[in-house]
């Protein structure tokens, strides 16, 4: 299932004409920036297909994740509630609870094509179907568990490419996990997953609401594009870091930690640099965008799918990221840091029959926000242990205040070593970071030309700002705890 060469129809897919159940497509992508949407401002980066669902839709600048790493924010994407309530904080851990039945009680058909990052990864987490397809790497996390797309690999008697290859070759240490796709293009990642999007609503018989989960498992690392999309960006004027001495001492002992075990522990086939020249940081970011466009192609590819399948006029279609990724910005390799090139994500729904097309919310809200979104769309019960808020009223031009302020929140794992808990919150115009049992942390003035990069915690002038975070941070704890109390106590029960 090339994407050039569709797969061949063999049955008739089936069509929506419910208007009060739309089909629901959710696009994710995996560790994939703001800044990398052409026409939402990153002009070095080629993404046709994407654009034209922000000309279509909405989109929401100002979307921030729930957690700065996979699994917890995922888990937090799909119950509706922060990473402390439903006790999912790190890479790991286990979860596979989503609202997700609740469209399936609605007469949805549901199905999960791709990256979900639930644990087990072959939960049913409410999904009548399953095609997994989990992170390109796997080293130490799943590493003999055989999802769709291995298998597709070793029917072609290949095995993908990955940490244990990869480390054969002269240049990876040098190649900060940049490594070109050599396997037949259709067995990319992304391109499998887009063509087995394609072929179930090309083949699969849905003669009622759909709702289809599509994870895409790129950017994320490795940088695999093939060569003809690696060699595209190879000699564009891309973006670099500008990263300071200045900056690296001011950073909290957690990410100095950081740095040195990425250098030491080469997650994800990225063995990390403490110095990275601009020629390194370059050819990881070109890369890195060549992915992205190749990601696009296939978003493309299946919107013509719904198009052939006759859903398309009936489908509210989404497309988002779980993070972002730092790519040598604050010398950092990933995630794991609640920088804004992590927190900041795209979010874009486009429905042009059911919401105004070519428009911008600027108002802040959070990535979880999703849930009870879509569960208004399908008209199903909405859960009173949401934390979440509904996006409608924007979506449908009506006032929105957005979010006052936003939370991130990441426990230790096997890749954040330095801390047992960290916690964000985000005004429009300042970020607190907190390292729990520590006195140190971050403050950032949002507003400044420095922005990020200068950490104002110790600043005197800066005291009361700090402190109104820190209330803020403790009330948001406090009310949290009282207001899913019941969820909790289920848990338990």
């Amino acid at each position: 299932m090339s994407a050039s060469t569709p797969s061949e129809k063999t049955g008739h897919a089936g069509s929506n004409d419910d208007p009060d159940r739309p089909d629901i497509i959710l696009i994710m992508t995996d560790q994939q920036r703001f800044d990398t949407i052409n026409a939402l401002g990153a002009k070095h980066v080629d993404t046709p297909n994407i654009d034209a669902l922000v000309e279509r839709g909405v989109s929401f600048n100002n979307c921030h994740i729930t957690a700065p790493s996979c699994v917890p924010c995922r888990a937090s994407v799909f119950s509706g509630q922060y990473p402390h309530t439903n006790g999912v904080t790190a890479n790991g851990m286990e979860w596979s609870k989503t609202w997700v039945p609740r469209l399936q009680d609605r007469g949805y058909q549901t199905v999960s094509i791709g990256k979900m990052h639930t644990i087990p990864y072959e939960a049913p987490a409410g999904f009548d179907e399953r095609f997994v397809v989990e992170n390109k790497d796997r080293y130490y996390e799943g590493r003999w568990y055989l999802d769709e797309w291995d298998k597709a690999l070793a029917a072609h008697g290949l095995k993908k490419q990955q940490r244990s290859q990869y480390r054969k070759r002269d240049d990876y240490r040098e190649a900060l996990g940049a490594f070109t796709w050599e396997l037949p293009e259709h067995l990319h990642s992304d391109v499998f997953v887009g063509g087995m999007a394609r072929w179930y609503l090309e083949t699969k018989p849905v003669e009622k609401p759909l709702f289809m989960v599509i994870g895409f498992p790129g950017p994320h690392p490795p940088y695999d594009p093939t060569p003809e999309y690696a060699e595209r960006y190879m000699d564009r004027d891309i973006p670099l870091p500008n990263v300071t001495a200045e900056e690296l001492e001011q950073l909290p002992p957690p990410f100095k930690v950081k740095r040195t075990h990425d250098v030491e522990v080469d997650h994800d086939s990225v063995a990390w640099s403490l110095d990275p020249t601009d020629e390194q940081l370059h050819r990881m970011r070109a890369f890195y965008c060549a992915n992205v466009e190749m990601i696009d192609r296939e978003v493309g590819l299946i919107i013509d799918g719904l198009k052939d399948a006759g859903r398309y006029d009936n489908s509210i279609i989404v497309f988002c990221s779980d993070h972002g990724d730092c790519l040598g910005d604050h010398g950092l390799s990933q995630k794991w840091a609640p920088y804004d090139e992590i927190t900041r994500v795209p979010l874009i729904i486009s429905a042009p029959e059911r919401f105004k097309g070519g428009r911008v919310v600027d108002e802040m809200v959070q990535l979880f926000d999703l849930g009870p979104s879509i569960l208004e769309w399908a008209g199903a019960e909405l859960d009173e242990t949401h934390e979440a808020i509904s996006l409608n009223d924007a979506l449908l031009g009506d006032p929105f205040a957005g979010r006052e302020h936003v939370f991130c929140e990441q426990s230790g794992d096997v890749n954040f070593t330095g801390a047992k808990y960290m916690t964000m919150v985000r005004s429009k115009t300042h970020k607190l970071v907190h390292f729990m049992d520590h006195e140190f942390g971050q403050l950032f003035d949002l507003t400044s030309e420095k922005g990020e990069t200068e950490n104002l915690w110790d600043d005197p002038d800066k005291a009361e700002v700090k402190q109104e975070l820190l209330d803020v941070l403790r009330e948001w704890h406090i009310s949290s705890a009282y207001n899913t109390r019941a969820a909790r106590r289920a848990m338990v029960n």
